[in-house]
């Protein structure tokens, strides 16, 4: 079964993940973090009394989107759920997973706290397997410094292949380098190369194989290889996720 225009495009934002589009086209940047990175910090200071929140479609989970501009042009921001990984089964690791998969924002800019980078980098690589738009904000830099900690910013861009830009949320700190850079990659000015994971030969041909099937139904809408390893992995959720978001049917 194809992709109908009901089940597709901005009819697919606006019916299954009640989003509050200005106009078409609008660039959607979605916030995503680990729970206390300040991810809703950053949302209400670039978003200010512009916002309004409600609830997931069919979740009793917070729903918080807001407008900002920059450069004549405005953007929906949507503040997704915190959660620690994109792989379990939590209402929040779910929405984040299936809007940041299937709601195709613009960016995703992952909030991360800087004075514990390590853990939060879980989620960010898990994102950057998801999408190629994505930038790493770290946040909390000023506790950071203040713990003696020392985070090279250039050698962490480099090794990940994205925009890595540190900021202090609650002062707008860094706020302006993070808004040029949504804008240089909105506009193609910034190409990301984000790093990806190469599995065994074998793990690699049963993705193959998945993926020819999946492009059958999907074509290249949507991330296939990141699909095929979640069906691997057994991941029922994803496969309902399929049916239900892009073919609105039960497949499995």
């Amino acid at each position: 079964m194809g992709l109908t225009s009901k089940s597709s495009g901005f009819s697919l934002l606006k019916e299954k993940f009640n989003l509050k589009l200005s106009y078409d086209n609008q660039p959607i940047i979605a916030l995503a973090g680990n729970p206390n990175t300040g991810k809703s910090t950053l949302f209400n200071y670039l978003t200010g009394l512009n916002q309004h929140t409600g609830n997931w479609p069919g979740k009793t989970v917070s729903n918080a989107q807001g407008y900002f501009t920059y450069n004549n042009v405005k953007y929906l921001l949507v503040d997704l759920p915190g959660t620690y990984s994109l792989l379990a089964n939590s209402a929040e690791e779910e929405i984040a997973r299936d809007f940041v998969c299937f709601g195709e924002p613009s960016i995703t800019i992952v909030i991360a706290d800087s004075t514990c980078l390590e853990r939060n980098l879980n989620l960010t690589l898990q994102i950057m397997e998801l999408t190629s738009n994505t930038i790493l904000c770290l946040n909390l830099i000023d506790e950071a410094i203040r713990k003696g900690i020392h985070i090279d910013y250039d050698v962490l861009e480099h090794d990940l292949g994205i925009p890595v830009i540190p900021t202090v949320a609650r002062s707008g700190k860094g706020v302006d380098k993070l808004l040029l850079t949504i804008d240089n990659m909105i506009t193609k000015n910034i190409t990301t190369k984000p790093y990806k994971i190469t599995y065994d030969e074998i793990i690699e041909q049963k993705v193959s194989n998945i993926e020819a099937k999946l492009k059958k139904h999907i074509g290249n809408k949507y991330n296939t290889r990141w699909l095929a390893l979640r069906i691997i992995d057994g991941d029922k959720h994803i496969v309902d996720s399929i049916g239900n978001i892009i073919l609105n049917k039960t497949i499995m």
